[in-house]
């Protein structure tokens, strides 16, 4: 008899075992199936579609931080190239100069405005002078913010009988906004400054 409950006692203790191990086992997959649930879940939401031209084109999200350099470097080229590329227009030059002020402060402005006082706009129409502009580099510090940049690029003045090359160099800061339908990049430049505009080489 003592034999025959002792044989009962181990085969509980092993009935026992065996329930603990398959909750064990349980329990660890369902672990398992919640993490690789989750990772898939972050992967899936880090890719966005945008619709473009009637294509489907996918894009990664990432944290703006990633991204500073490159969306700073482009805001910075936007802003250069709607302020200074103009053509012998009215409407063209006030659609650009509208553009390039939406990404800058009053110093942006202020600019404009002593340009335009000193007639350069209408000379640019009078002479039927296009002027054109290509940014050759950019320094920009985003250790803090707002974050220094000094851009430099090479100014064209195209007139009929000649071409008219300068070497341009701005300076400024960029702080962070919003963003918008006219400011994409979320940055707004202060504090800029003209360096150097002065002629490099005279072409025929």
């Amino acid at each position: 008899m003592f034999t025959h409950l002792r044989n009962i006692e181990t085969a509980f203790q092993q009935n026992k075992k065996i329930v603990a191990l398959v909750i064990l086992t349980s329990a660890l997959i369902s672990i398992a199936a919640i993490y690789f649930s989750f990772a898939a879940y972050q992967k899936a939401s880090a890719h966005v579609y945008v619709l473009a031209n009637g294509k489907a084109l996918e894009a990664i999200a990432a944290d703006r931080k990633d991204n500073i350099p490159v969306e700073a470097r482009d805001h910075i080229k936007m802003f250069h190239h709607y302020f200074f590329t103009l053509d012998p227009d009215e409407k063209v030059i006030a659609a650009n100069i509208g553009k390039a002020l939406y990404l800058a402060d009053e110093s942006a402005r202020n600019q404009y405005n002593g340009l335009k006082e000193k007639s350069y706009y209408n000379n640019l129409i009078s002479g039927n002078i296009s002027q054109q502009i290509t940014v050759d580099s950019i320094q920009l510090n985003i250790n803090s913010a707002p974050y220094y940049f000094k851009c430099f690029a090479t100014q064209k003045l195209i007139r009929a009988t000649s071409t008219i090359n300068k070497l341009l160099v701005t300076q400024g800061y960029l702080r962070n906004v919003s963003r918008s339908d006219n400011n994409p990049h979320g940055f707004l430049i202060e504090h800029w400054e003209t360096l150097a505009n002065r002629d490099t080489i005279l072409a025929p």
